[in-house]
């Protein structure tokens, strides 16, 4: 079997259990907003409107884009978009981020981004019909009576508003999570990189590189649906606030982007340095891969292993491999780490037991 095959099959094991699990519940006020084209244009523009970090950015063909353009055009019926409103009142889309590029592309007059020659498509419009009168055309093109039909033609956004409970604003997650299930459905992570953008988003994804991370982990790639950045984000959530864990283990990392998104610099600071210190002591006392030697990496056995061996930065015990191999035969720890491995008790339990046989 070939590399590329071993690696597509030595997937990181998902946790299935609290996939389904009910979230908080949450009153929301949800109300229609219409909006002309130029006016959410310039609320792009002005980052009145956030466009998330995420991976799947604008993916839409220059066909597809221009047919937007054209059904605006034509008076066709648009589906609308849903923004989400935070705190500062700024809104994050939920879904219709393909339909506003277009439209504040358009306007400007290019497609897509800088090419590698530093030069951009210029946007007019392709695939529609030829007989159109507004086939290869671009807005700056447009007769000015087509330009204000443009600017002045309306598109309908649904706007979200968590009102309770006012502590957190998860909200967001489920419902980007239940609107974005077309296609190749999101994993958990590459939602939370969408709604939960920020300074300890940018953290994780830099760690996701760090090269004893990647040995831990046996794979020198990035895994493309960030299942490796969750678990770094399942050992910052634990370390950092794992007396308080409640299931589900998905709204438990949820919680904890939410309310460090955007943390202050020394936070930030000291969570880098731990978790890189911690994985190359790691690698060079255990080796590469000890969280998966024979197959795929168990988060259970990864999340308490870590979060112990990173609150104890200096005086390993002298037979600290000793230690983890008793850990892994000990007939609890194999309990706590292979069924309702993210029960609220299992994981206190699982986290307990690994300090004591580690470092007592």
């Amino acid at each position: 079997m070939n590399q590329t095959a071993l690696d597509e099959l030595d997937v990181l094991q998902e946790e299935s259990e609290d996939e389904e699990a009910t979230p908080l519940e949450y009153d929301i006020a949800v109300y229609p907003a219409d909006y002309t084209l130029e006016i959410l244009a310039s609320k792009l523009r002005s980052k009145e409107i956030l466009m998330p970090k995420f991976q799947r950015a604008y993916v839409w063909t220059k066909a597809q884009a221009s047919k937007l353009i054209e059904s605006f055009m034509m008076g066709l019926p648009i589906p609308p978009i849903f923004l989400y409103i935070q705190p500062d009142q700024r809104y994050i889309i939920i879904d219709g981020r393909q339909r506003l590029e277009t439209i504040a592309l358009f306007f400007e007059g290019f497609f897509g981004e800088i090419d590698s020659s530093g030069r951009r498509r210029t946007f007019t419009l392709e695939g529609i019909n030829e007989k159109s009168r507004w086939f290869g055309k671009t807005y700056a093109q447009f007769n000015e009576a087509d330009q204000r039909k443009l600017k002045n033609s309306v598109l309908r956004a649904i706007i979200i508003k968590q009102l309770n409970p006012k502590k957190d604003d998860t909200s967001i997650y489920h419902i980007f999570e239940r609107l974005n299930t077309g296609g190749t459905p999101l994993q958990d992570q590459e939602v939370r990189n969408c709604v939960y953008h920020g300074t300890l988003n940018d953290l994780l994804i830099e760690l996701n590189s760090h090269p004893s991370w990647r040995k831990i982990l046996g794979k020198p790639k990035s895994d493309p649906r960030q299942r490796d950045v969750q678990l770094i984000l399942r050992y910052m959530s634990l370390f950092q606030d794992g007396v308080n864990y409640q299931k589900p283990m998905k709204e438990f990392l949820s919680l904890f982007m939410e309310r460090n998104h955007n943390s202050p610099q020394d936070f930030l600071d000291q969570h880098k340095t731990r978790f890189k210190n911690t994985c190359d002591k790691i690698v060079r006392t255990l080796g590469e891969r000890p969280f998966n030697p024979t197959g795929s990496l168990n988060p259970s056995v990864f999340d308490a292993a870590f979060v112990s061996f990173a609150k104890h930065p200096e005086n390993w015990p002298a037979d600290i491999v000793d230690r983890y191999t008793r850990l892994k035969a000990d007939n609890d720890f194999k309990d706590y780490s292979s069924a309702a491995t993210t029960d609220t008790e299992i994981v206190k339990n699982r986290l307990n037991l690994v300090e004591r046989v580690l470092f007592s």
